[in-house]
């Protein structure tokens, strides 16, 4: 291997002992510039690592270190008895690429795959100056900065990582631990780490859940308006969905005792708590009926209540699983709504043998981030949450208020709503004869985008779910302003 003349390492490699970044990965960086600069050449032969180290001022250790990180990226090869040279992965690269015979990919495939309307995506990649969407929160309020010392002290952890549980699906102990305890707080339940599994998404838990429960043909019941990625699951899972009239106080379970009979239904998805799409909770009577009504018919109650967190007033509503007693109910749930998406965890709480068949499921999807886990567990053992839950609600409480308020002052008469009592969107009932796509079509015109999964109409019902959490008063005031002129050339049209 050739070994020409290199210039000496001081001359383009500077230790700043200011910086954070700890100076073996400096000389890393630096000498991976020198490469790419052609200060360096392949083939050049490395001086020892004592030189080295006395060249830059630095322990040998240090030297040491540098040298195996180049190694494992590719820039430095080491010969045994021979000595360590330059190497250039990118050079590597581009020579692979050429050598092989580039084609352009057709654009339909050759061979045969199943296609799914039922996952096609509801949003559209267009960009608009102002869109709603049917109820996501601002990440803008909790500032990542704060959260972001958690994260730093959990990877400070000296054994967190040699401590990393063997299989792939397993959850900290520790989060799970703080998790069960807040949920026991929060929500007034009584379960053990072992009654919980949390996963990355809500879609990852509902995903699980029908392939212990579901086979082809399954019959599963869901609200007359539902959640469509609830749904969408469930479809492919080969479930037959059967749809149940609602009204103002939740599902008609009336309608349920009369059309169904004893073990034809495989589970209830329900939202009892600010169901998705129209915000309403389940009455009081509704809750003690489905419960009842479970247990004589033997069926699942499937409980999603992802917003549990911002309810705005404080509820007297028990969760479905905390009132039950036969183990027949399954709860979903969401920890840190109000945080960005990297530090929220989703859960499903219910009996253990359940919990421990689902952790097997959980391997297919990889590794749970721990270091995440340790910082959201801390969270709680030091009581932020707390403090970064009220900070949000006091933001949305402000925001949902102005949103009634201009809704109010725009269309007085056009639209019914019930201003919410938790979650971040409206459920908003037209009362005059309008078409919703043409509706959202001239807001598309006028800069403010729509997703087809907010609007809901039927024979019986023209409604829109709209979120406001996630817009500051001058953003809402100028979407609702949008919102209006466009229902005012929509209307005209359909006249």
């Amino acid at each position: 291997m050739s070994s020409p003349d290199i210039p000496s390492f001081s001359q383009f490699i500077k230790i700043d002992r200011r910086k954070s970044d700890p100076i073996y990965l400096q000389i890393v960086y630096q000498f991976i510039q020198a490469v790419q600069g052609r200060l360096l050449e392949v083939g050049n032969k490395i001086p020892g690592s004592r030189r080295l180290s006395k060249d830059l001022n630095v322990h040998r250790k240090t030297i040491i270190a540098a040298l195996d990180e180049l190694q494992t990226q590719g820039w430095v090869t080491t010969v045994p008895s021979v000595g360590t040279f330059v190497e250039n992965p990118d050079l590597n690269a581009k020579g692979n690429q050429n050598s092989v015979a580039t084609q352009q990919l057709n654009e339909k495939a050759s061979f045969v795959y199943r296609k799914s309307f039922l996952l096609d995506s509801p949003e559209q990649k267009d960009r608009y100056p102002y869109v709603f969407t049917d109820g996501t929160p601002d990440y803008r309020i909790i500032k990542p900065k704060e959260l972001g010392r958690f994260y730093t002290a959990a990877l400070k952890r000296k054994n967190l990582l040699a401590q990393t549980p063997t299989y792939l699906s397993e959850t900290n102990p520790f989060f799970k631990e703080q998790l069960s305890y807040y949920l026991n707080l929060t929500r007034g339940l009584h379960i053990s780490k072992n009654n919980l599994v949390t996963a990355n998404s809500r879609q990852v838990l509902l995903y699980i859940l029908t392939q212990l429960l579901v086979q082809p043909g399954h019959r599963v019941l869901v609200g007359e308006y539902s959640d469509h990625y609830a749904n969408m699951v469930f479809q492919q899972a080969g479930a037959k969905i059967v749809t149940i009239p609602m009204d103002k106080e939740g599902i008609q379970v009336d309608f349920i005792r009369e059309n169904f009979r004893a073990g034809s239904i495989k589970f209830l998805y329900v939202n009892p708590q600010h169901q998705n799409p129209t915000t309403f909770n389940l009455s009081e009577k509704r809750r003690q009926e489905l419960i009842a009504l479970a247990n004589d018919y033997n069926f699942l109650l499937v409980e999603d209540d992802p917003d549990y967190e911002l309810t705005y007033e404080r509820s007297t509503a028990i969760p479905l699983i905390k009132r039950n007693h036969s183990n027949n109910v399954l709860y979903l749930g969401c920890f840190g709504r109000f945080l960005p998406p990297g530090f929220q965890a989703d859960f499903m709480i219910g009996p253990v043998d359940f919990m421990e068949e689902a952790h097997k499921h959980l391997n297919i999807f990889g590794n749970m981030d721990q270091i995440k886990e340790q910082a959201l567990g801390e969270m709680i053992n030091e009581g932020d949450i707390h403090r970064y839950r009220r900070k949000a609600l006091q933001t949305y409480r402000a925001r949902r208020d102005s949103f009634a308020s201009l809704i109010t002052e725009n269309f007085p008469t056009q639209l019914d709503f019930t201003i919410p009592k938790g979650g971040l969107a409206f459920w908003l009932e037209v009362k005059q004869q309008v078409s919703l796509s043409k509706w959202a079509d001239k807001c598309h015109e006028l800069g403010l985008f729509i997703p087809r999964t907010c609007l809901y109409q039927n024979k019986n019902l023209t409604a829109l779910r709209l979120g406001f959490g996630n817009k500051k008063e001058e953003d809402m005031k100028e979407a609702v302003k949008v919102l209006k002129h466009a229902y005012s050339n929509a209307f005209k049209a359909a006249k």
